[in-house]
């Protein structure tokens, strides 16, 4: 017998019942969005190699380690993308949307990066981000953290997640900063793991973001990003805080958070939990305003923010589980005589034109009422609607509360408008 394939570690099938769950979960996000005003944009999962090691930084755990990287048939380098806004930056340019124009994008889909597999953490992932181009300002930068907060209050798990914030300034405050960061630490190399001492010679940076609990205690006498920050980086993130202040979503300043690319400048944020254990990142982002230059467009101020979906939906169903109990269906047609299935077949399109939201079930097959009866239990439907056996009763169909075990005799030209009723204290959309 031939051994069964299956799925490639850290890429997983999501079945039908956590299919609906996540539904639910993008549902509720891509309608806050749009309530924003932001557009959908798709983007290819495959891009030109050269594209995120431009962006993302040759010299990151990302392009470093991984990255799905293969040559096709052209023998050009191509790359399963690993994240979504340097494929957004790349069709900007290319379609022209971005030069003296404001544009709201989002997105969503699978991303790819090869790494240890764990809770909330795989290999393909599901992200969900948002870019806003033209504008530079720092009103712009707290209404996307203002849209993510509606998101959480939304998902009803505003309680079980907290803001951080830092300025990382530009490169060339960076550049000053590297210097003195390099320096403290050549004089406790001696103290840092591998990794460290690693990232101390080709990205220093992001020793700030260490896990290794020593090192964080070494750092507590680092110099400070902050202290090397211009006068316009210190000003737009005075204006983030006070918009913040103004809307009253409370945050902590963390001077350690610089985020793992290297396209940041001035604005970056993070929101954590301490819900699900080590794996703390929500959603992140913050200000890029140099990578449309840098991937050969014209200098164009831009802000955005990438959540992981795999991280959010296991959060809400930690902390809200009833957030998606809404059942698969909300009526099942049981057909009391297998004779007429065009009858039973005929009422069920009947009902689909009269309320195109019902969430409507027929069987097919056969089967006692009993059996029929069963499986509309098994798919969670709030009412059976039985059409008649006999042909004088053919015209008329009984409905069943399945909740409440009542009935009534109903003609065929009056269902739609009692479902209505019925399910309408369940779904707002009937």
């Amino acid at each position: 017998m031939a051994k069964n394939i299956q799925a490639i570690r850290g890429m997983n099938d999501y079945l039908p019942e956590e299919t609906a769950f996540w539904q639910r979960v993008e549902g509720t996000l891509k309608d806050v969005l749009a309530s924003y005003g932001y557009s959908e944009i798709r983007l290819p999962i495959v891009e030109q190699t050269p594209l995120f090691q431009r962006a993302i930084g040759k010299i990151t755990d990302v392009v470093e380690k991984e990255m799905y990287t293969f040559s096709d048939r052209n023998g050009d380098s191509l790359t399963l993308r690993p994240e979504g806004t340097a494929g957004c930056v790349r069709a900007g340019i290319e379609h022209g949307l971005l030069y003296n124009q404001e544009q709201r994008l989002w997105y969503a889909g699978p991303m790819f990066r090869y790494e240890r597999p764990q809770k909330g953490r795989y290999r393909q992932f599901y992200q969900m981000g948002a870019e806003v181009f033209g504008q530079q300002g720092p009103d712009v930068d707290a209404e996307l953290i203002l849209l993510t907060a509606r998101w959480w209050r939304a998902l009803g798990i505003s309680e079980h997640v907290s803001l951080e914030l830092n300025s990382i300034g530009s490169l060339a405050a960076r550049a000053r900063y590297r210097k003195a960061l390099v320096a403290f630490l050549v004089q406790h190399e001696n103290l840092l793991d591998d990794d460290c001492r690693r990232r101390m010679h080709t990205n220093p940076i992001r020793v700030l973001d260490t896990k290794n609990p020593d090192v964080q205690t070494l750092l507590n006498d680092a110099p400070l990003l902050t202290d090397y920050l211009v006068d316009d980086s210190r000003s737009h993130f005075s204006g983030l805080c006070n918009f913040l202040d103004l809307a009253g979503i409370p945050y902590t300043i963390n001077p350690r958070l610089v985020r793992g690319l290297d396209y940041y400048n001035c604005t970056v944020f993070e929101w954590i939990t301490t819900s699900l254990g080590p794996q703390g990142t929500v959603c992140g982002g913050g200000r890029y305003d140099i990578l449309v230059e840098q991937l050969g467009g014209r200098a164009t101020p831009a802000v955005g923010f990438a959540m992981g979906l795999e991280r959010l939906v296991l959060l809400v169903q930690t902390v809200n589980p009833c957030f998606a109990s809404s059942s698969r269906v909300d009526a099942y047609l049981v057909a009391a005589n297998d004779n007429d299935k065009g009858a039973t077949l005929m009422l069920a399109e009947q009902l689909r034109d009269a309320l195109p939201s019902l969430r409507l079930m027929t069987n097919y097959g056969g089967g006692s009422f009993k059996k029929q009866f069963s499986r509309a239990n098994k798919y969670g439907a709030h009412v059976a609607l039985i059409l008649g056996e006999s042909k004088t009763v053919q015209q008329q169909v009984i409905l069943k509360d399945l909740v409440t075990g009542s009935q009534e005799r109903l003609a065929k030209s009056d269902v739609a408008a009692r479902l209505t009723v019925i399910l309408g204290s369940k779904r707002k959309d009937l």
